[in-house]
């Protein structure tokens, strides 16, 4: 049996064989390549896992007086709102986002999500990770396969003289499935550096001359190879250090003490060049504030939690020279209803914002507010504005390096970076760059059988779609040419029931989403 097959088969075994206590399925995950790349930048993976509601994260100001009618029971004072722009106030538990914004070291992209959002849990975790169509599944994750273009021979011979050390890093008890490639897993899963944990292999001695000598003799090479890693981590973490004193003023925050151990191993001299940090909890049905005060209860404490770790991590950056290195971007497998429920909490939505930190982002919103009116259905959740391949495609070619052809190949099709990543020896503001003008106009609005669409756009083509409230396509992406910079064009609604409904524009550098209401 190939060594390769044997890693992608050996989980399959309907009883686990066990080593010292640990299953050799989990052995086929424990990655064996390192970071072996020019490039020194290290990509930070935040998950907040369970679905962030963004519309309580990056509060629309310029929408409060409608989304107070349909949140009436858990949305925060408006005069608690931390503003960050004319239209845009984060919630009131986020001071210390507020300071990273003040810095210039955020952005946000508005409106993240993928066309046919599927609202479980599990599949839609997997499609973030896979980075697949709703329709299509994929057992590796888009960082995995963006590693094994770089080590197709991964894990053989891994670690060696030029690749000591991980290529990915899950703070935590398992690996992350964005790592996953096609063979095994690229993420070694650590919950404590000074003490990553070593595995004896066992008395060496004959084996014998079958299958089972063949991977009884693989199995130990997995073990050394293993235990190469935790001695490369301890060195890190015994040189490494932590240099700001706000981890020491933050209580219970699990999630910042995550952090602390990568800023250690970063500066410890770790060359790993991705880390998943994971928060938890963000699933919430219910009390999601307090029924006698908006602005405390689980949301809050989550986004407290997340705000507070990330000043600290990026205090530590600075203070240990790390800023212009490291790039952090959160995840969540999709945001909430606009319309909360009845027991102090929101359900299962669609697209939500995704935020960057460092200083080498674009500091600012890129992206609109969602329209909200008081008569949103209970099912509607925020219309996708950016598709998140269009983000990875972004942090792959602008923070990673990757090319065009390897993009493509990790993402399965094209997707147009976002102006969200700049070099760093260069402004730090949207402004920098020349924006598209996109604008829809849609008329009759409401709408019966038909409505007329005009695009304003720069770019000779654009592509429509059109979505219902639960984030469904309703059908594929139509491509228009651009001619005098406007289209015109006529949607039949006749076989459409009453309700609203999402006009999405892509063109070649902007990307827009509107509302029309048939009635």
């Amino acid at each position: 049996m190939k060594r390769r097959l044997f890693i992608k088969n050996s989980a399959a075994f309907s009883a686990p064989l066990l080593l010292n206590g640990i299953p050799l399925s989990a052995l086929s995950k424990v990655p064996f390549g390192s970071a072996a790349t020019n490039n020194n930048k290290v990509l930070i993976i935040i998950q907040l896992q369970g679905g962030n509601d963004g519309l309580q994260t990056v509060i629309p100001l310029d929408q409060y007086p409608n989304l107070a009618k349909v949140r009436e029971n858990i949305i925060v004072p408006e005069s608690s709102i931390l503003p960050i722009s004319d239209h845009n106030g984060f919630h009131p538990s986020m001071s210390g986002m507020r300071e990273l914004w003040d810095e210039e070291k955020v952005a946000i992209v508005q409106s993240v999500g993928y066309p046919d959002q599927n609202r479980s849990h599990f599949r839609s975790t997997d499609i973030w990770q896979s980075a697949s169509s709703a329709d299509n599944y994929i057992s590796s994750g888009w960082l995995g396969r963006y590693f094994d273009l770089l080590h197709p021979d991964y894990p053989i011979g891994y670690p060696n003289e030029n690749n000591s050390h991980p290529f990915a890093i899950t703070v935590g008890a398992s690996v992350s499935e964005t790592c996953q490639g096609i063979g095994a897993n690229f993420s070694m899963a650590l919950l404590d550096p000074f003490n990553p944990g070593t595995i004896n292999a066992g008395a060496a001695g004959e084996l014998p001359p079958n299958c089972f000598g063949t991977e009884l003799a693989f199995t130990r090479e997995i073990i050394k190879q293993t235990n190469a890693y935790s001695s490369e981590i301890v060195d890190a973490a015994n040189a490494g250090n932590n240099l700001t004193d706000k981890y020491d003023q933050l209580d219970n925050n699990a999630f910042a003490e995550k952090l602390a151990i990568v800023a250690r191993l970063i500066s410890g001299g770790m060359q790993t060049q991705v880390y998943v940090v994971q928060l938890g909890g963000f699933d919430t049905h219910g009390n999601q504030v307090d029924e006698n005060n908006r602005l405390s209860g689980r949301h809050a404490t989550l986004l407290e939690q997340l705000s507070a770790g990330m000043a600290a991590f990026q205090d530590d950056m600075k203070l240990l020279g790390l800023e212009e290195r490291v790039l952090s971007m959160t995840y969540s497998e999709f945001g909430r209803r606009i319309r909360s429920n009845g027991s102090l909490g929101t359900d299962h939505g669609t697209a939500a914002p995704v935020f960057l930190f460092g200083s080498c982002v674009h500091h600012g919103i890129l992206g609109e507010n969602p329209e909200i009116d008081s008569f949103v259905s209970n099912t509607e959740g925020v219309p996708m504005q950016y598709d998140f391949r269009n983000v990875y495609a972004t942090v792959l070619s602008d923070w990673l390096l990757a090319d065009s052809n390897d993009i493509q190949n990790v993402l399965y099709d094209h997707f147009t970076p976002l102006p969200i990543i700049r070099d760093c020896s260069t402004g730090n503001s949207f402004e920098n760059y020349q924006k598209e003008i996109l604008n829809i106009i849609a008329y009759p609005n409401p709408a019966q059988d038909y409505v007329n669409l005009i695009v304003e756009s720069i770019s000779t083509q654009c592509t429509i779609s059109i979505f219902d409230a639960g984030g469904a396509m309703l059908q594929q992406p139509k491509e228009f040419p651009v001619s005098s910079n406007k289209i015109s064009i006529r949607v039949d609604l006749s076989a459409l029931p009453n309700g609203n409904y999402f006009v999405r524009v892509v063109s070649q550098t902007g990307q827009k989403t509107t509302k029309i209401v048939k009635q």
